[in-house]
């Protein structure tokens, strides 16, 4: 059961940091998480940092044993945490929740949080999965990132408690893994592509120093996101960047 056990932190460096200190310790768990209520060095993609206020958001790290999962196509278990934390945040914040590719949860044009996923990995097969959640709550106060974040206590004007939301975020996640494995990986994309950020719409790009123009058609089950510029083009990630 996801969940149990559940190590609560007052301060950490990262929660993923502090998981894949318990694995590398043998004291790992499946389904164990880790949540904190304030991280000193919070992981983002790309080796940004994810800055969180203490005791404001949800922060915390899930733990799988590896063996439950292929190696061979890691995107449809991001996917599936992506789509997990959609659940969750759009039965607050309504029906504006998008999931950005390749895993961030926005609401509007404005982050709301972020999934970020490590691992861990013994004789080419996977051993364990830390998966890193990252969900703006109470926080009101975001610095020069005003603009671009957003927490659901600015979305519904109301007070909530981290803690408790993460169980049900936990809840959503159990369910979502369920999905992945009794439907399979097609049906994850599937649903992911339902919900995409700027399905069918133009966006801003950059590659390297080129700035372009695109409209975004889907995400592939190997991960790529699919845009139309005049040709089709798969774009892995890191490749290149929203621009907004």
């Amino acid at each position: 059961m996801i969940g149990k056990p559940l190590i609560i932190l007052s301060t950490v460096d990262s929660t993923n940091n502090h998981a894949m200190r318990l694995i590398r310790e043998g004291k790992a768990a499946d389904g164990m998480v880790v949540f904190a209520l304030e991280q000193s060095q919070g992981k983002g993609q790309r080796g940004k940092n994810w800055l969180s206020q203490s005791g404001k958001n949800i922060m915390m790290s899930t733990l799988f044993n590896g063996s439950r999962f292929s190696i061979g196509n890691p995107f449809p278990l991001s996917a599936t945490i992506a789509l997990a934390c959609y659940d969750f945040f759009s039965k607050y914040a309504g029906y504006e929740t998008s999931i950005k590719w390749p895993n961030d949860l926005y609401w509007r044009d404005r982050k709301a949080g972020g999934v970020l996923i490590e691992n861990t990995v013994k004789e080419g097969a996977w051993e364990w999965i830390v998966a890193g959640t990252g969900i703006n709550i109470n926080q009101v106060d975001f610095n020069e990132l005003d603009a671009k974040a957003v927490s659901l206590k600015q979305i519904t004007g109301k007070e909530f408690d981290p803690l408790q939301l993460s169980s049900e975020l936990l809840s959503h996640l159990e369910k979502r893994i369920e999905f992945l494995e009794a439907e399979g990986a097609q049906q994850v994309i599937a649903a992911y592509n339902q919900l995409l950020y700027k399905k069918g719409e133009e966006a801003t790009f950059r590659k390297k120093q080129n700035v372009f123009k695109a409209f975004v058609r889907q995400v592939s089950m190997k991960g790529e996101l699919e845009i139309e510029h005049g040709m089709v083009e798969a774009i892995q990630h890191g490749e290149a960047e929203w621009v907004l």
